[in-house]
């Protein structure tokens, strides 16, 4: 019966082909990474330094000057700063909640799987059916929660939930933080789920009330989960386009757009193509930014521990 010749026996082809099969199983992802991700942005980058017509036409190369009237144009500001109020918001309220939501949905108690059933389902519902709900919810004439009040003798009159620009963007924000709870929820749950249940009962035996429990075995053992939570939300969040443009379509006058939202309006309503590329790598290089500040934070982390 003839054996398999150990590694250290092989051909010297077949020990060229073991040192490479690694890459020949990764070599797909990457191809296609480089064609559907690096590809576009390559196109997006020359495109922001680029003279373009409105059909998306590169008529020649431009340098900054697209950037430059982005950034001096009077609406940018604006929208810079609704994409951080936006984003900061949304991923802080809804990290917050979500994890206070898993810590109660991690104790045994009845009807504990219908609860997660419940919690999940905005997660699973398309952010423009989650936006158009809210938008019914509050509309002023026929809205839900205007009829729900005036029934339960509340309110005596209809109420005008988005009576200033701000105020409806803060609806906005209230259903972006509503719809990334799940996410945030189910991903500290499924670390909490994970710490061994013997860490409490040591800690209880030694006296340890509930909030010593959460903040020296909970907190510190869930850090890697929510860490990892909070940065994949604010990709998400800050990239959301659905909920804007169902919602408002950033009006009026850009004052609830965010950098996302502008950009559409910039590429396809004024045909304004290099603009629109221009805020496009503006984008980009701020969720640059975050995710390398983060790399160098766990890194630095990992190297104290």
């Amino acid at each position: 019966m003839n054996k398999k010749a150990p590694a250290a026996g092989l051909s010297p082809r077949g020990r060229a082909l073991r040192k490479i099969e690694p890459y020949i199983w990764i070599a797909p992802s990457v191809i296609l990474m480089a064609v559907f991700i690096l590809v576009p942005i390559i196109s997006v980058f020359q495109m922001s330094m680029s003279d373009v017509s409105k059909a998306g036409k590169i008529k020649g190369f431009n340098g900054i000057a697209n950037f430059t009237k982005v950034i001096n144009g009077s609406a940018f500001g604006l929208v810079l700063k609704n994409t951080i109020v936006w984003t900061v918001a949304v991923v802080v309220l809804s990290t917050i909640l979500g994890f206070v939501l898993a810590l109660i949905l991690n104790n045994q108690f009845r009807g504990r799987k219908v609860a997660r059933a419940i919690v999940v389902f905005p997660w699973a519902t398309t952010l423009v059916v989650q936006a158009s709900a809210w938008n019914f919810i509050i509309n002023k004439d026929y809205g839900t929660l205007n009829t729900l009040l005036l029934k339960l003798g509340i309110i005596k009159e209809a109420v005008n939930w988005t009576p200033t620009p701000e105020a409806y963007f803060a609806w906005e924000i209230a259903c972006g933080i509503f719809v990334t709870i799940p996410f945030v929820c189910f991903c500290v749950l499924s670390g909490l789920q994970s710490i061994d249940t013997t860490y409490y009962e040591a800690a209880t035996v030694d006296g340890a009330n509930y909030w010593q429990k959460l903040f020296k075995i909970t907190l510190p053992l869930v850090k890697s989960s929510l860490t990892v939570s909070t940065v994949l939300n604010i990709i998400y969040v800050f990239n959301s386009f659905p909920i804007i443009w169902t919602m408002t379509k950033g009006d009026p006058a850009n004052h609830t757009d965010t950098l996302v939202t502008y950009l559409y309006k910039l590429a396809f309503y004024n045909g304004r193509q290099g603009e629109a590329a221009a805020v496009s790598v503006i984008g980009f290089i701020i969720l640059l930014v975050c995710a390398s500040v983060y790399m160098v934070y766990t890194l630095r982390k990992g190297d104290e521990e």
